[in-house]
């Protein structure tokens, strides 16, 4: 995007701009914000203060003024593209899976992520594979999967000169994520503490496996391990099978998605207050939040729930059954929809069954009543019973594999399959993020990138660096 005229500095957030197809709403928030004087801090010095106001004082020639503001930094943040975020920056220090899911979430709303990453070797996803899509610059299909819509920049942190540049880089930014072990960053002098001292305005956002207090702060946690901790694998598999993790890391993607939510709660304090705060995240907690009903039965009768397979501990019938030539799911929420089941089955004298005729007699007599439904179902192809059930809106479905998935022309209206320019392969294929804002949609056609592919824009556009300084941290091996 090119850097803005005179007659592009009065332009209004009503104005809007055609964008790959749909119309979006152009967000000022950044360059507004650099043209007006900035409000001290209550706990800014006086001299800090009259600095400030120093600053801000307005030239008789409005447009004058404005134009005296086009720095380097003001024209890369001109750049950035519009969206529900985009006056939001995000320095994401985060790797792997649970940090990188939020900072995609944000991105996908339309912050600024700048993801920093080790020099030569990245984020350990980066190597995740095969299968690839382009495996000598580190592109895994797990990378892909959790990077979209960031900046990448190599920087080491070990260095003294790394760290100064990810605390210029926190002065500048809204928002800090990371995933290192409790106390690792703090040797760095990069912990909550200092950095807000910086930037009181900061959000910083901390993701570890048990969180930043308790008996183990100090150990690692991985999603797998959590699964087991946390439950979720004592009522997930087979009654008579073993324990069973989740298909996907569940418990780090969850927790990526309430570390967004954290954030965006503390940015939205922070409107009020003008401070930012430590949002501590941990796996475990997270586990066992969502374990939701099932924790909360057990908080209420002090009896721990076993595995059910694909049943339901609480609605009968909601499980998998098998047909002819499959599977498919049946999902009763009430009596009346197991009515219209059992007339569809041929076995209408089941609902009149004082055994089965409410939920709570559902469940009490679970084994009989799903031995009754299974013997009929099995007799019959999965395609009849989906459409003889949904002409009933009987709740039903197939169990499809990934292939039907995005084969499905529901995944496809809604567009969760898209693909994005990219530099070494042409194109890449990705899965779209799930959110549908009406005014600013998420973004979907920023490329994970590659490694290091932004180093040079940020340091010399938003940190202001000369050629010659950026050369020396590269000589050095800092980038």
């Amino acid at each position: 995007m090119a850097s803005p005229g005179d007659g592009d500095l009065v332009e209004t957030e009503d104005a809007v701009r055609q964008h790959d197809g749909v119309t979006k709403a152009r967000s000022m928030t950044r360059w507004n914000a650099l043209a007006q004087p900035r409000a001290p801090h209550p706990e800014q010095d006086d001299e800090h203060c009259k600095r400030e106001q120093h600053q801000g004082a307005r030239d008789e020639n409005h447009h004058a003024h404005r134009a005296q503001l086009v720095t380097p930094a003001a024209r890369y943040d001109w750049a950035m593209v519009v969206g529900a975020l985009s006056h939001v920056r995000v320095l994401d220090l985060s790797r792997v899976l649970a940090g990188p899911w939020a900072t995609q979430t944000l991105a996908d709303l339309g912050a600024e992520v700048i993801k920093v990453e080790r020099p030569g070797a990245g984020d350990d996803t980066r190597g995740w594979g095969p299968p690839w899509l382009d495996e000598e610059s580190g592109q895994s299909a797990y990378f892909v999967s959790t990077n979209r819509g960031k900046k990448s920049i190599t920087l080491d942190l070990a260095r003294p000169e790394g760290q100064e540049v990810v605390r210029r880089l926190a002065a500048k930014s809204d928002v800090v994520v990371e995933n290192y072990k409790v106390g690792a960053l703090e040797r760095y002098g990069l912990d909550y503490r200092r950095l807000a001292a910086l930037n009181p305005g900061l959000v910083y956002c901390s993701i570890t496996g048990f969180g930043q207090t308790g008996p183990y702060r100090d150990r690692a946690g991985y999603d797998f391990l959590v699964q087991g901790m946390g439950g979720l694998m004592s009522i997930t598999g087979e009654p008579d099978g073993e324990p069973m993790k989740v298909g996907v890391a569940i418990t780090d993607i969850l927790t990526g998605m309430y570390a967004a939510t954290g954030i965006l709660a503390a940015l939205a304090q922070r409107e009020r207050t003008g401070r930012g705060q430590h949002v501590d995240l941990a796996l475990l907690d997270v586990q066992v939040a969502m374990l939701a009903n099932q924790a909360q039965s057990y908080l209420l009768t002090r009896r721990p729930p076993g595995r059910l397979g694909n049943s339901h501990p609480s609605i009968v019938p909601y499980r998998a059954f098998a047909t002819s030539d499959g599977h498919i799911v049946v999902a009763v929420g009430n009596d009346g929809q197991f009515a219209r089941l059992c007339e569809v089955a041929g076995l209408p004298h089941l609902a009149r069954d004082a055994r089965f005729a409410t939920n709570a007699g559902r469940v009490r007599h679970r084994v009989e009543l799903e031995e009754l439904l299974g013997r009929a179902i099995s007799a019959r192809e999965s395609r009849h019973w989906i459409e003889s059930l949904e002409a009933a809106t009987v709740p039903c479905g197939p169990i499809n594999d990934l292939a039907e998935v995005f084969a499905d022309p529901q995944v496809a209206h809604r567009g969760m399959a898209i693909s994005a320019p990219h530099p070494l392969s042409g194109t890449v294929p990705m899965v779209g993020s799930p959110i549908r804002l009406s005014e600013t949609p998420p973004r979907g056609d920023i490329p994970p990138p590659t490694l290091g592919q932004h180093t040079t824009e940020v340091l010399k556009g938003l940190l202001g660096m000369s050629d010659a300084e950026v050369a020396a941290l590269r000589d050095g091996a800092v980038i």
